[in-house]
């Protein structure tokens, strides 16, 4: 049974390489000379096969590539860009665009909104409460900066007033900045004081508890006129030519005229800044 088994064996591994059976064995009177080609035509028989194998396995491969080739290649999928969006307000309608753009009065960290404003103008105290309610609520990376418009001394007269108590509210002499800012315009446009002299604007900061001598020494300081000055400059570079207007980072100009109304100024500022987010 054992030696059946070797034999059974042994007819496959020769079946597996592709050669034939064995021929029996040659006899004396069998001619030498036939014995090489039955020898050569098993040889080619056996190479023949060989290379049939090797063709099946390289053509296996081949079509296992083309196949991997073949799937098709996905793309990652891209959501539509915040840029191109469509905007509810346009360009030369709603707003003007400066070119080149101008530099703002804070740093490069956060977008800049901008208002020129004046104490005596009936539509930037209409305005006032609309801006207090955006403030409140407005972007951590929008900063708001407020510009008194200086056309003529009057002007300038209430600018030297608004950047004296800007600095006194910060040294913290001046508690609430908003409620002095309300003061203001209630004095000019309620009570028909047009605080045209030092001595009528004195008597403003007097009622919150400012001496004479912080505030002489705040009025005529270097910092206040320093203010002033880059306060004309900005004006000049983003040609302020009326009140209220909203500048974006020293990009965009806007104002009452433009939107129509004081909730859509209030939309069109929310819109250029959100542009601004998106560089």
């Amino acid at each position: 049974m054992k030696n059946s088994f070797l034999i059974l064996l042994a007819l496959a591994l020769v079946a597996c390489s592709g050669e034939q059976a064995e021929t029996p064995a040659i006899t004396e009177e069998t001619p030498a000379v036939e014995e090489a080609p039955v020898e050569e035509a098993a040889s080619e028989q056996v190479e023949e096969a060989a290379e049939e194998a090797l063709q099946v396995v390289e053509e296996s491969a081949a079509e296992d590539v083309v196949e991997e080739d073949d799937q098709p290649i996905v793309l990652a999928q891209q959501t539509e860009p915040a840029a191109a969006r469509e905007w509810q307000f346009k360009e030369g309608t709603h707003f003007a665009r400066m070119v080149p753009s101008q530099p703002t009065w804070g740093g490069a960290d956060k977008i800049e909104v901008v208002e020129f404003f004046w104490y005596g103008c009936p539509h930037c105290y209409d305005f006032e409460p609309y801006l207090n309610r955006w403030k409140a609520q407005k972007d951590p990376n929008v900063r708001f900066v407020k510009i008194p418009a200086m056309w003529q001394p009057v002007l300038e007269l209430h600018a030297r007033l608004f950047y004296t108590e800007e600095v006194l509210a910060r040294n913290g002499q001046i508690e609430d900045p908003a409620s002095f800012r309300n003061m203001v315009f209630e004095e000019y446009h309620r009570r028909g004081n047009r605080l045209t002299s030092e001595k009528a604007i004195y008597q403003l900061f007097e009622r919150v508890g400012i001496s004479q001598e912080d505030f002489d020494k705040t009025w005529s300081s270097f910092e206040v006129d320093q203010n002033i000055r880059k306060a004309k400059d900005l004006a000049r570079r983003y040609s302020i030519a009326s009140v209220p207007a909203i500048v974006v980072n020293g990009k965009y100009r806007t104002g009452g005229s433009e939107a129509g109304s004081y909730t859509k100024l209030i939309e069109i500022i929310d819109e250029l800044t959100a542009r601004e987010a998106i560089r």
